[in-house]
């Protein structure tokens, strides 16, 4: 009996995570000798959540770990791609396509589209909190919203789509990176008084912690900001605000109260980080009344998912698709300077964008042939440099 409800990555590379139809579907093929019926299938989104004009990809290394071994040549997108779902003629943009025998492979469509529909969900919320943020820091709060089985995903995908941090720890480990965090509002209640509270963080932590004080368990935020400083001098690096919606009122003037009376103290230095119930609209709000940071959770770890699906497009080397889908073997050509899309059949030469005139890059690479890895797997820190140099764009 298991004691979490965990897939193995054995259950998962084996195919056990997937839909009971594809495994009667492979039965039907095996028994009328179709299993080795060769295709061509591509992953699209025909939009995506919320009216979201683009997307970031993630989630390709797990698929290139997916498709390892298996006889199949897979063709992705780098990871950290942001992509858009449709080109500039409307067209569906392919962020992935496999070839081979579809008997090799049907039963693992299922764990390859949650791989990078979840994923990539969560980086492209990521990526909207980053730029809303600007150069404000920005950590990964939300892992308590969601199992804990996913918790190095999250804060992986999180930290890709642009954040400074996360929370914890076994995300930290998927980064390579120190958790980040301060502290929660039961060390303040244990020792029933926010000053022990904070004297006793800055007695036990060490120094390359940073004194951030949590400051709305009893009083008011100022009262409390005040009793901070006063408590921790030079040392106190920063406020943290959580304070709950229920008493909450003007969070915009809380925060330009608890800022005033640091600075007319001396402690212009002291910043102010909020957390609780963000996204990247209160958080553009929350910045320019004075907030320098920021703890993201339940927007991100529960964001909502990129619904990619995956296709049949060429069937023993000739065009074919279901209607509502275009055949053909593609490729995604993107302008590097103004990110536009545009998709032709794989046989096109190289375009010109139809926007800036400008030269376009090939974006579905080959990352796995007849099962080898061939495709490069960058470390995270690189994937999310990748992003940030993306998102700096002026047309995103």
């Amino acid at each position: 009996m298991r004691r979490f409800h965990l897939a193995s990555e054995e259950e998962i590379k084996t195919g056990k995570t997937t839909d009971v139809y594809f495994v009667r579907a492979k039965e039907i093929l095996q028994a009328k000798g179709l299993a080795k019926l060769n295709v061509l299938m591509e992953a699209t989104a025909s939009g995506l959540p919320n009216g979201w004009p683009w997307a970031v990809l993630c989630g390709i290394d797990e698929v290139t770990h997916l498709f390892e071994g298996i006889p199949v040549n897979v063709y992705s997108m780098r990871e950290g791609t942001v992509f858009k779902p449709r080109d500039i003629n409307g067209i569906r943009v392919p962020v992935l396509s496999i070839e081979g025998s579809y008997g090799d492979f049907c039963d693992l469509e299922t764990p390859l589209l949650g791989l990078i529909c979840q994923a990539s969900g969560i980086a492209t919320k990521a990526a909207r909190v980053r730029k809303a943020a600007q150069d404000k820091f920005v950590i990964s709060f939300g892992i308590r919203r969601a199992h804990p089985g996913l918790s190095r995903m999250i804060d992986r995908a999180a930290y890709i789509g642009g954040l400074d941090g996360v929370s914890s720890l076994s995300g930290a480990d998927a980064i390579g990176m120190k958790p980040v965090g301060t502290m929660p509002h039961a060390l303040v209640m244990a020792f029933g008084d926010q000053v022990k509270a904070w004297r006793a963080f800055d007695e036990v932590m060490p120094e390359d912690v940073p004194r951030i004080a949590l400051i709305d368990t009893y009083y008011d935020e100022k009262t409390e900001a005040i009793m901070a400083a006063n408590a921790l001098g030079e040392r106190l690096h920063g406020v943290r605000l959580d304070t709950p919606t229920s008493r909450r009122g003007d969070f915009l003037e809380i925060i330009r109260e608890v800022r005033w009376e640091l600075d007319v103290r001396g402690y212009r230095k002291v910043k102010i980080y909020v957390s609780g119930g963000l996204d990247e609209e209160s958080i553009e709000k929350l910045s320019q009344a004075g907030a320098e940071g920021f703890g993201v959770g339940t927007s991100i770890s529960n964001a909502p998912t990129i619904d990619f699906a995956l296709d049949i497009v060429e069937k023993t080397g000739k065009p074919e698709a279901k209607r509502g889908k275009l055949s053909g073997r593609k490729q995604a050509w993107r302008c590097p300077n103004c990110m536009e899309y545009l998709v032709l059949p794989a046989n096109r030469d190289q375009p010109r964008c139809q926007r800036c005139l400008g030269s376009t890059e090939s974006m579905l690479k080959p990352i796995i042939n007849k099962g080898a890895i061939v495709g490069a797997l960058p470390e995270t820190a690189q994937i999310r440099q990748h992003v940030l140099e993306q998102l700096k764009k002026s047309d995103l």
